[in-house]
């Protein structure tokens, strides 16, 4: 089945999908990190990275962290952390070079997040302006840093919706937090901070309430400090 990317191309060509008689959509494949390859291939565990999605027990998982080890005369393995798209469970697994694997059969749509009303989530497609809500649990650790107008890319698999994925990196306001130590600018030294989603991260001494910082959304991590609300 040919590729439907967001720009509404097919296979990287100039002409319009219409004129492949396909319907100009904003799906896009999303299984393989943007490759171009298609959501039915195997894959090796050589090509296991960051980003892959793969089936695991029947399941969708997203690789959040990858590492080639070798154990004394033994074969190289790969060692990984993997998210479960349905449940948001964090897993470790291990493969082998050899192993092969399924690409997930996930597509992705530019949305926008709209409002939360209790555990219910609601966003908007960026081109149809149609509405789709997520809960809580499929959001998983996401909703740490979602505020209203975040672009997200929202995964579906096998046509439902199951999960979003947030922007790398996002500036946050700081709403709470003990008063700055002036001329302390140390990274090293960390305090505890409210942002204005309501997450709490660790950050650097010097930084005050209404200051707005930089995070690293997979980790919660303290970048840098980006200005003053």
């Amino acid at each position: 089945m040919p590729l439907l990317i967001e720009t509404g191309m097919a296979f990287g060509c100039p002409a319009p999908l219409r004129a492949f008689g396909l319907p100009e959509k904003t799906w896009y494949h999303s299984g393989l990190g943007g490759s171009g390859k298609s959501s039915m291939d195997v894959i090796s565990g050589n090509d296991i990275r960051v980003g892959v999605k793969v089936v695991l027990d029947g399941a969708p998982f997203e690789v959040l962290s990858s590492q080639h080890v070798k154990i004394a005369n033994r074969r190289a393995v790969i060692q990984t952390k993997v998210r479960n798209l349905l449940t948001q469970r964090v897993l470790d697994r291990t493969f082998h070079s050899g192993d092969k694997l399924e690409v997930a059969d996930i597509m992705t749509r530019k949305m926008q997040f709209l409002y939360r009303k209790g555990d219910e989530f609601v966003f908007m497609d960026a081109q149809t302006y149609e509405q789709t809500s997520f809960d809580g649990e499929q959001l998983g650790s996401a909703v740490d840093f979602l505020k209203e107008n975040t672009e997200v890319d929202a995964l579906y698999y096998e046509g439902r919706p199951v999960s979003v994925a947030l922007p790398l990196f996002m500036e946050l306001e700081v709403t709470r937090t003990e008063p700055g130590v002036r001329g302390d600018t140390a990274t090293n030294v960390t305090k505890a901070a409210t942002l204005e989603t309501g997450a709490t991260v660790k950050i650097p001494l010097f930084i005050n309430q209404g200051d707005v910082i930089k995070i690293d959304t997979r980790t919660g991590e303290y970048l840098e400090r980006v200005g003053i609300a």
